[in-house]
């Protein structure tokens, strides 16, 4: 079961297979890959996000995804990883810079792995902008209204029975499919209606996901 799953998202990964709002992700992984799995990038990864993100800028121009007007009149948060605004009643976009990753291209698998395991609340990759001199992916996201706090036991308990185990206060890992998946505190999971909505997640593959 867990093998069957871990080949789906290898090809969802990989652009083989198509996920709700993936088509644009994907591609720009495609063209990011320089053909070294990214969990196995080490501590150059520094200068590495430089190229990449010098690469990653002539793709956006290349392909037309510059994002010159944003309302930032319709600010909501922002936490270390990201900035969000409400657009409308029933969606948010949000800013986010990577900050998380030591690639871009990490960041993109992400979005991606979010938006197999979560559809309801899927990334719409719209575009991109700078400020300050630092480089944003604009994504839009279904909002949520919370209806009651979330029970981080009922989050635990739901983890679980998908094969991730609680390793450290709000961080899970699943073993098997070489997959963590942090931060999922009551902010970034909300309940609504009894229902557990997971609006922010931050993915990372392990080097056992790469192998066969």
């Amino acid at each position: 079961m867990q093998n069957q799953l871990k080949h789906e998202v290898y090809n969802v990964l990989s652009g083989a297979v198509e996920v709700r709002f993936g088509a644009t992700i994907q591609a720009i992984a495609r063209y990011l890959n320089n053909g070294t799995a990214p969990g196995r990038r080490t501590e150059e990864s520094k200068h590495f996000k430089e190229q990449e993100e010098q690469r990653l800028k002539d793709y956006i121009t290349a392909n037309g995804l510059w994002i010159d007007s944003i309302d930032f009149s319709q600010y909501i948060s922002e936490g270390a990883e990201q900035k969000v605004y409400l657009e409308g009643f029933n969606r948010v976009f949000k800013l986010n810079d990577s900050i998380y990753y030591n690639c871009w291209q990490d960041y993109f698998y992400n979005l991606l792995l979010h938006n197999f395991f979560f559809t309801d609340t899927a990334y719409n990759l719209l575009g991109f902008t700078t400020d300050n001199d630092t480089l944003y992916a604009v994504v839009q996201q279904t909002y949520v209204y919370s209806t009651e706090k979330t029970d981080l036991e009922q989050v635990k308990s739901f983890m679980l029975q998908n094969g991730f185990e609680n390793n450290r206060n709000n961080d899970y890992i699943n073993h098997e499919l070489g997959i963590i998946l942090e931060d999922l505190h009551d902010e970034n999971v909300l309940t609504q209606n009894k229902m557990l909505y997971f609006i922010d997640t931050v993915f990372y593959l392990t080097d056992n996901f790469w192998m066969a």
